[in-house]
């Protein structure tokens, strides 16, 4: 009789785990993708591509470090 609570006690709870386990989700993106870069007159630009979102970031550099790094500008495609 013991054996027998001892299994089903074992099998509620190896169902519980796998039902615990189940529920989980793992959320997975890839990331941007590098288009291309050009600079001009010391300013740089870089274009990525964000596959998830289907949008293209332009990110602008200033030549000084008080200008910082600008990435607003971002266009969704079709």
């Amino acid at each position: 009789m013991a054996k027998l609570i001892v299994i089903m006690v074992l099998a509620t709870l190896a169902g519980y785990a796998l039902h615990a386990f189940a529920q989980a989700r793992v959320d997975i993106r890839t990331g941007v993708t590098n288009l291309g870069t050009s600079s001009s007159n010391g300013v740089s630009f870089a274009w990525f591509y964000d596959p998830a979102d289907r949008t293209v970031y332009v990110c602008r550099a200033g030549s000084t470090a008080s200008d910082g790094v600008d990435c607003k500008a971002k266009a969704a495609l079709p």
